[in-house]
């Protein structure tokens, strides 16, 4: 089908619109993601979709049109955090700081991100990574894969690795809404992994989410309606949370308080230079109470879809000691040293294009 013809079933209004098939949507998705249809085309699309809302199938159909142009690999079988490409604008971002916690536990860990997109365009992982020095762009893929051989922890930047989503970045920043590439470019999935952690801004999503998920084939995965519609739980307050497990969800409600972490987080003006500020002062020991807890509840949960642990509260005692042993702080050095090393022997042509 062409574009206009699939507009025309998308575009009829909230009441008129049907939901593609998924092979109408797959069709759609790679006259998107080549620029085959015309940025008005495209622009259309989406914003015709956002009002119709998405249903699994046109979902998974992006998501898998996605996947067959990315670069992936199925060698680590670990966890994928799946955060908003959008950035945090008020909240401490402690995936990254779980990252290397999670990690250290024997879990290896997958990071992915981009410079800002719309609706937010807040603080992202490659935001934190340049004031550390490190240009994600630049660094080869074979260095980020040495890096994370020696730490657990792969940090993948997106549009390098999927090449369509860096093109159509200016037609999203103009466009300026959530689309359908939103959700579909979180789940990519470079390191093709069993378990995920996601995170969702509203409640509305949660089954549909799941479904999804299902439809995916991840072992076991955690929907988290966290902080800013991160894959962070909340330290203040409880967290709404969905477990997915063979072909089941199940809603779950995660008190911090149960666990002896609840904590009143402190009001700050948040930064790229203090968000990695306080990402090191929880890695090295010297964190702030509130910070700490909620770095060890996010890693306690995710070790537990990971199936390393038991229970959430066994994870919690296990994070805590990695994290006291200094063993997760060490492992954050070692992979900063070898993600500025890799940067370093980069060549420019790097920044175009990684190399497999």
């Amino acid at each position: 089908m062409t574009m206009v013809e699939l507009l025309k079933e998308v575009g009829r209004g909230k009441r008129g619109a049907r939901d593609l098939t998924y092979e109408e949507a797959a069709a759609a998705a790679r006259l998107i993601l080549t620029q085959t249809a015309s940025p008005a085309q495209i622009g259309a699309f989406f914003t015709a979709e956002r009002i119709k809302i998405e249903s699994v199938d046109e979902l998974k159909a992006f998501v898998d049109v996605c996947r067959s142009f990315a670069n992936r690999s199925g060698e680590r079988q670990g966890i994928d955090f799946a955060g908003p490409y959008d950035g945090r604008t008020s909240t401490f971002m402690a995936t990254f700081a779980s990252a290397f916690i999670v990690a250290s536990c024997g879990l290896p860990v997958t990071l992915h991100g981009t410079e800002p997109l719309p609706p937010k365009r807040g603080i992202t992982i490659p935001m934190l990574l340049r004031e550390m020095g490190i240009d994600s762009a630049r660094v080869p893929r074979r260095q980020a894969a040495a890096a994370a051989a020696n730490t657990g922890v792969m940090f993948v930047s997106s549009e390098q690795e999927c090449p369509p989503l860096g093109r159509l970045r200016p037609l999203r920043e103009e466009l300026g809404l959530r689309t359908v590439l939103n959700t579909a470019e979180k789940l990519i999935d470079y390191s093709c992994s069993p378990y995920l952690a996601f995170g969702v801004f509203h409640n509305t999503v949660f089954e549909r989410t799941a479904k999804l998920l299902v439809k995916l084939g991840y072992r076991k995965a955690v929907i988290v309606q966290g902080c800013e519609g991160s894959e962070d739980l909340f330290i203040d307050r409880p967290t709404r949370t969905y477990f997915v497990e063979n072909g089941a969800a199940r809603l779950e409600l995660i008190d911090p308080e149960m666990f002896g972490l609840e904590s009143i987080l402190p009001e700050l003006s948040w930064t790229p230079a203090l968000q990695l500020e306080v990402t090191e002062q929880v890695l090295n020991g010297t964190g702030h109470m509130a910070f700490t807890n909620q770095v060890l509840l996010n890693s306690a949960v995710r070790l537990f879809i990971g199936e390393r642990v038991q229970s959430i509260e066994e994870g919690i005692y296990t994070c805590k000691s990695v994290l006291e042993s200094g063993t997760a702080w060490d492992s954050y050095i070692r992979w900063k040293t070898a993600m500025l090393d890799g940067q370093i022997a980069a060549a420019p042509s790097a920044t175009t294009r990684l190399l497999s």
